[in-house]
């Protein structure tokens, strides 16, 4: 392991020169503290047939059929059309899913 020399962190240690059994060498001991960080962090999600998957399916699928397919030609235009379907996707499923906050003892 490699640490920066002069953490504050490394003010606590002990050489055991007894613990040298066979060797040469002498066992280094450092307690490094580590500080606990809350990360809040959030997921989006649709309950399993519940009438919010049904919307979300069927919303889904006409984004699907309204797709403009007449007048792609070239790449620019399939991504054009690509960008339009992903952000339809995005909409449709910011309206029907819902957002949970995941905590440390969160099950999922």
């Amino acid at each position: 392991m490699f640490l920066h020399n002069g953490l504050s962190e490394l003010d606590n240690h002990s050489i055991y020169s007894n613990w040298r059994l066979l060797s040469n060498y002498a066992s280094l001991t450092t307690i490094i503290s580590i500080t606990e960080e809350h990360i809040v962090s959030s997921k989006h999600f649709i309950i399993k047939d519940s009438e919010k998957e049904l919307t979300f399916i069927k919303d889904l699928t006409n984004c699907i059929r309204n797709i403009d397919t007449s007048n792609i030609s070239d790449i620019a235009s399939i991504n054009r059309a690509a960008d339009k379907f992903a952000s339809m996707v995005k909409v449709t499923w910011g309206k029907n899913s819902k957002v949970v906050n995941i905590i440390r003892y969160s099950k999922s």
